[in-house]
């Protein structure tokens, strides 16, 4: 039996809407923001300095911490806004967040799959996930550690994964400059996904920001330390049209002549594959 859609249809929150956000550490504050906004069809990109809130600005406005102060809101097309941290862990996901959904980097690259798969309630076992990883170009190196994968690489494959989940509208990739490489490669994957009808949020160190166009001042001396991250730069996908053309729970990012390339497609229960624009079996 193939993947079908889910029978009720999942929430379809257009913004995520952070206010005066405050979230205070033991000794001090450790995120503080006066707003910040993404919609689904665009991608922002968030630069700041090592140790100055890129986990906490990704546990927030996921809804994985509530803040000391200040509010997160999911608004809906039709006005309705709703401040459930239940409701927003359900429609964002975290992509290689340090510490907190970043894989253990000495296990096998099938078993990250594997886990991830099973995370989105979908088919994990070999025969189901082999022709998936095949798409991917990674099946003759299913075998190897996790770590030896490429920086673009893991983010891409992280970043597929992650959109696998039920009634995910927005990504978090957290710091995907870390891993080295060329930031257009992430920095493209997160507007292909935008194209596709995602919100994408994207956090990197203040170079890397630089690097990919954005302008940002330099600070000097104790001011250097008190710099919040910040909103580095922001792009609408021009083919974002409004409409919904990400996959309801069970269809994966789009593979056509007019959309961003991708390699995927989805699994079927007898471990074949198919594209993302044939009819479920009824």
């Amino acid at each position: 039996m193939r993947w079908r859609r889910a029978d009720r249809p999942g929430p379809r929150p257009k913004r995520i809407q952070l206010n005066g956000v405050r979230l205070d550490g033991r000794r001090s504050s450790v995120l503080e923001l006066d707003t910040l906004s993404l919609q689904v069809g665009e991608c922002l990109l968030v630069a700041g300095d090592p140790g100055q809130g890129h986990t906490a600005l990704a546990l927030v406005a996921t809804g994985r911490m509530l803040p000391t102060s200040g509010s997160v809101e999911l608004l809906d097309g039709d006005g309705s806004v709703s401040t459930s941290s239940t409701l927003l862990r359900r429609v964002t996901a975290l992509v290689d967040l340090p510490g907190v959904s970043e894989p253990d980097e000495v296990v096998p690259l099938h078993t990250v799959v594997a886990e991830e798969l099973a995370y989105a309630h979908r088919p994990a076992r070999a025969g189901r996930m082999n022709p998936w990883l095949e798409s991917q170009g990674l099946l003759d190196r299913r075998k190897e550690r996790f770590e030896d994968l490429y920086g673009g690489d893991r983010t891409e494959l992280l970043t597929r994964l992650a959109a696998q989940r039920l009634d995910v509208r927005f990504l978090v990739l957290t710091l995907p400059d870390r891993h080295g490489g060329d930031p257009r490669r992430w920095w493209g994957l997160a507007q292909e996904f935008a194209g596709q009808g995602y919100g994408v949020l994207a956090q990197c160190l203040r170079p890397t920001a630089r690097d990919l166009g954005a302008t940002l001042p330099t600070a000097r001396g104790p001011e250097a330390l008190r710099r919040r991250p910040v909103e580095a730069l922001r792009v609408v996908v021009d083919d974002y049209t409004g409409e919904d053309q990400q996959a309801d729970a069970s269809d994966p990012p789009r593979e056509d002549e007019d959309a961003p390339t991708t390699r995927f497609e989805r699994l079927t229960d007898d471990g074949s594959s198919r594209s993302p624009h044939e009819e479920a079996d009824p």
